[in-house]
């Protein structure tokens, strides 16, 4: 099978170029200004992050004294104990643990008083052994 290669002439590829410049020109001024380059789309943000899942986790390995306020505004204190999708386990000394549902919280965090007592304790039992030596 015999195949024949086409080439276009030069007379061809002048003539294409002719017509196109005459279409530049026919164009309005408006559409002929310099493409935009184009900018590249944002990335959807994740739909889940994870940050909740760590801020719990780290809090749990720690076992960080936390305070919880409820969505009528009582406080809750104790230590996370572990959390699901729904709902987090709060230990507490001074009570019964808790199952807190997390559509009842109204925010959470660290309690600093808490971790202050601990420290001021272990104060004072240093301070007892110095004097137990004297």
């Amino acid at each position: 099978m015999n195949r024949k290669l086409i080439r276009t002439t030069l007379a061809e590829v002048k003539e294409r170029e002719h017509y196109q410049q005459q279409a530049r020109r026919i164009e309005p001024p408006q559409q002929r200004s310099a493409p935009q380059p184009a900018q590249p789309k944002k990335k959807i943000p994740p739909e889940q992050t994870n940050a909740e899942s760590f801020y719990y986790k780290k809090q749990m390995d720690a076992h960080t004294p936390m305070v919880v306020v409820l969505q009528d505004n009582e406080t809750l204190h104790g230590i996370i104990e572990w959390y699901d999708k729904n709902s987090i386990k709060l230990h507490r000394n001074e009570g019964p643990n808790l199952l807190v549902l997390k559509h009842n919280i109204k925010y959470l965090y660290k309690d600093e008083e808490a971790k202050e007592q601990k420290s001021s304790k272990s104060k004072v039992v240093d301070y007892d052994d110095e004097d137990d030596d004297e």
